[in-house]
This record gives C-alpha cells, structure tokens and sequence, in this order.
C-alpha cells in the first residue's frame, strides 16, 4: 500500500505560490484535525473558526463533514466521498484532499486507496450536522467575494433567524469595506431584533427596531409587519407597540410607493425608446415618403432574428469566451439585414404604389403576412436570445431603485439612432436630397437627383431602424414571427401624435406613449386592475381625443412641408 509522507511533498496545493497562502492552508489543516476530537463544544468552535476564514474551498469540506465523508487518516484529515471494492471484494477509501479536492497521490503517484476500515470515521452527530451547516451558513459571511456575502447577510435577516450569525453582523455592520453590505447588515440585525420573542425588560427596544428599520426605508420590513399585524395574537404586545409598527408600515409604504412609481418611469421609457426606434423608421417612409407601410413591425422581426441568427453562429463555432461579442456584432447585422428586405420591398412593391396610400397598405400588409410565414416556417413560433454578460446586471442609484443595464442600453440606443437620423439628415448631402425628394419629387428630378434610387435608400434606411428596433428589444422579450404586430399600431400612434414627419415629435410622443402605458398599466380602481391590454386601449382613447383637437400632432409641419 502507498504511503503518503505529507500534503505538502505528494499532494498538490492549490494556494503553493506564496508562503502566506501555504501558512494558511498548514493552520486550516491544522484545525480541521481537531474535529477528530471528544469535546462536542470545542469541535462546534472549530467549524466556526474555519467559517471565519472567508476561504470558499472550505464550503465543499463543510458540506462533506456534515454528510459524513470527513475522515482521520495517520493523523491527517482527508476525504472519501465514494467507496471501491477490488477482487478480493475489500472496501477501499479513494482519498481527495480537504481543501482542494485533488486525489490524495502516494509514492507511486497513484492516488491513495487504503482500506475503509483503516480510517476513523469522525462523522459529528446531529448536533454537529447542525453545527456544520451554520458554519456553512456562516462562511459566506466571510466570503471575500463581495455578492456572496451580500446574499450571506440579506438571508440572516430572513427566519429561521441564525443566532450565531448576530456578532458577525454587528461586526460587518461597522467595519465591512461596502456601504451597501454594511447597511443590510444593520437592517438584518434590526429584522432579527424584531423577529424575536424578548424577555419583558427587552421589548421596548424590540418595538424601537420597527421604527428604525422604518428610518432606513427597509423594504424587507413591510411583509413582516404586515404579518404581525394581521396576527389575532399581536393584541398582547399592547396599543403602543401597534401604534409604532403601523406608523412604520406606513412609512415605508410611502417609499415603497415611490420605488413603484420610479420603476413603472424607467420601464416606460424604456418601452418608449423602442417605439421611438421604430417610430424613426415610420416617420422617414411615411412621414417623410407618404408610404403606408404595414410591414414595418415584420421588418423589426427580421432584426430581432437576425440577432438570434448572430448568436447562434457564435455559439456553434466561435469560442465560448467570444459570446459576449455577438451582440456587438449583431447591431450592425440587424440594421442591414432589415434594410436588406425593406430594400427588396421597395423594389418589387413600394416602387409601384407611390401616391396611392390605400394600395400600399393593402400590399404591404400582404407582405407582413408573407415574412410572418416564413419566419416560423424557419424557425419555428418561439425561440429564445440570451444577453450578453455585460448587459444582465444593474445599478442602484438610489435606495432599492434599481436600473437594470439592458434597459440603459436600450435608451442609449434610442439617443444614438436620433442623433444618428438629424445628422444625417440636416448635415449631410443625402439627407438634402432625401428632404428635396420628399417635398417636390418633380424639381428635385429636374435638378440631377436620381429620386429612384433616393427613394430606395430611403425606404432601406427606414427599414434598418425597425431591425434596431427589434435588435433591442431581444434584450426584453420574447423573439416570436408575429412580434411585429404588438407593435406596428402603437408606432404610428406615436408618428400621428408627434406629427407626421418631426423628429422631436417622434421622440415626445414616443417617450409619453411609453411612460403612459406602464404608469396605467398596475393602477387599480377598487377591485379592478388595469393591466396591459386596457392600458393600451386607454392610452389609445386619449390619441384619439387628442387628435380631434390637434389633427397635425404635437409639432405640426410648418411652411411647405405642410402641403406635402
């Protein structure tokens, strides 16, 4: 049988490149062997030092101590978490090291497999399990890993409350380097004070917890006093202690409400930004062209599977460590890849329907119909688009508001395509032979400017803003052949109220529309609850009474624009 002469000679050690990090893991080592001791206390003390390292190699020790895999062998602690047998039917103990998990290498280098009845089972009782999973519990805590601990720390103030968890969020609650973990240390010591029955000397300061955790605007405080509340029994903890828990309830409603309203805002304008990219689109082919197109809201899918088809050529043959690229490659391809059909419309339909807005509508409706089809011909009715790492995250700019990144980015994409349309179209020759086109077709013929071949770009150009469009929204939800359609009626909605052809109409109208829809959307009249689909016909009623009173929209085109 091999024998192993010591960790360090034949064992290889995760942290070996520095001799802090080899003290560390020799004292580590060192304390896990005293779990082979009698003294039922002094072990419980053991597991929580070993939690009070912060080092994450211990959470798979712990959890194989607390399943009984932990063992003393000639006076070293190691692992076996499985069993062989060989051909002579003996039991044999594969041995892993405690802290890195590599197999236990004797002199052969081969890994060690002594006899199981050559090891002494230090398995802890249930009282020991229970030790070792608070020490689990409390090593996250002290994990260096800055989410780990936050999601340690957020959890000790959520029952079972974990008392030995108390003195390590006192500590964090003072000296921990992150303001934000420092305050939801205090706020889980506050949530425990109050969570727990005290003796009578003590309850004051449990019904004073109520009012400052109130103070810290604590949003995990309201179920719990809403709860206590509504309890028949609360009655024996006195008028008093009622009075200071309503009044915290009602504080802390107050920003509750205010975090509500900040994020129905936020997600309004977001959806606003979309409507405004597809809207762009819209104001450029019927705004500007007098072309009603009803297969703008399929050429935002064709962006969004465009995307979807980027992703997939990344995941199928790049490495995995590009992934996060393909979203930056599938901006561009969405844009072209839309301008590209819209091109091929404007060629084979639009081209032919210029000046007849009812035949227009009809074809192109055909047409939306037609991609419609072969979209879930392709690939199939629903299919799913992942984020990319750098866009899943979030930043809280103030107490629980939360602006999650996809959402920022979608705004900035909506300031990007409208700097990107007035530049083009008031600082570049194109745009002035896109405006002169629009306004007199006939002059502008006269002049030399190709008007055929304007008008392609035109429409193109239009047709890559609907793919940005649905490029975008990928990042919000579902990629589905028919997605254009929940779409198309709000975006002219959003070109008739700004007024047929403005920019900065495009952009008020679109931002209000969207920031209206989500602001109606959660709002309640008794027991009734708006929800999407009636705030979409609320919001769709004050177009319309709008419009009888401003027929041109908010900015109404002046001077000869207003005969186009």
């Amino acid at each position: 049988m091999a024998v192993v002469t010591g960790w360090t000679l034949n064992q290889p050690v995760a942290a070996a490149d520095s001799s802090t990090d080899t003290i560390g893991d020799a004292t580590l080592l060192e304390q896990m062997a005293k779990l082979a001791g009698d003294d039922a206390a002094a072990r419980k003390q053991v597991l929580f030092d070993l939690a009070k390292s912060g080092d994450s190699r211990l959470e798979a020790f712990l959890e194989n101590y607390r399943t009984g895999s932990v063992y003393l062998w000639n006076g070293q602690i190691v692992v076996c978490t499985e069993t062989e047998e060989d051909e002579d039917f003996n039991e044999l103990a594969p041995l892993t090291h405690p802290l890195t998990g590599e197999p236990v290498l004797g002199a052969d280098d081969k890994q060690t497999k002594p006899d199981i009845l050559d090891l002494e089972d230090i398995s802890p009782d249930r009282a020991g399990r229970l030790a070792a999973r608070s020490a689990l519990f409390l090593l996250k805590l002290s994990s260096p890993d800055r989410e780990s601990r936050l999601v340690a720390v957020k959890k000790s103030g959520t029952p079972p409350y974990n008392a030995e968890a108390i003195p390590f969020l006192e500590d964090m609650a003072q000296s921990d380097t992150d303001e934000k973990i420092r305050f939801t240390a205090k706020e889980s010591l506050l949530l425990i004070r109050l969570g727990t029955d005290v003796p009578i000397d003590q309850v004051e300061q449990r019904w004073a917890a109520a009012g400052q955790l109130a103070e810290m605007n604590s949003l995990r405080t309201l179920p719990m006093l809403e709860e206590m509340l509504r309890d028949e029994g609360f009655s024996k903890h006195g008028q008093a202690a009622r009075e200071q828990c309503e009044k915290a309830v009602t504080s802390i409603n107050s920003h509750q409400s205010f975090v509500n309203w900040v994020g129905y805002v936020f997600q309004g304008l977001s959806l606003g930004s979309i409507l405004i990219i597809m809207a762009l689109g819209l104001a450029i082919t019927f705004g500007l062209m007098g072309v009603i197109n009803m297969a703008h809201g399929e050429l935002m899918m064709v962006g969004a599977f465009s995307t979807y088809v980027i992703q997939q050529l990344f995941v199928n043959y790049l490495p995995q460590g590009m992934f996060n690229w393909y979203y930056v490659v599938a901006l561009p391809s969405a844009f072209l890849a839309a301008a590209f059909v819209g091109w091929l419309i404007e060629i084979a339909v639009v081209r032919h329907l210029y000046r007849r807005p009812l035949e227009s509508l009809l074809a192109t409706w055909g047409v939306s119909i037609l991609l419609i089809q072969a979209a879930r011909l392709i690939f199939g009715d629903n299919i799913g688009v992942n984020s990319p790492t750098w866009l899943r995250g979030n930043v809280e700019v103030v107490q629980d508001v939360i602006l999650p990144f996809n959402r920022l980015f979608i705004i900035a994409l909506c300031a990007l395509c409208v700097a990107m349309i007035y530049t083009l179209i008031n600082r570049t020759k194109l745009g002035l032979r896109m405006r002169a086109t629009m306004q007199n077709r006939d002059m502008a013929d006269s002049l030399g400017v190709n008007t055929r071949r304007i008008d392609s770009y035109t429409f193109a150009f239009g047709s890559g803003l609907a793919g940005l469009a649905g490029y975008a929204l990928t990042l919000i939800g579902g990629v589905t052949p028919d997605m254009g359609q929940n779409y198309i009626v709000e975006s002219f909605l959003v070109v008739v109220t700004g007024g047929v052809g403005e920019l900065l109409g495009v952009i008020c109208s679109g931002l209000g529309l969207g920031v209206a829809t989500k602001v109606i959307e959660p709002m309640q009249f008794g027991d009734f609850t708006v929800e999407a689909i009636w705030a979409k016909v609320f919001v769709l009623a004050c177009v319309v009474a709008f419009i009888q009173f401003k027929p041109a929209g908010l900015f109404p085109p002046k001077g000869r624009l207003a005969d186009v």
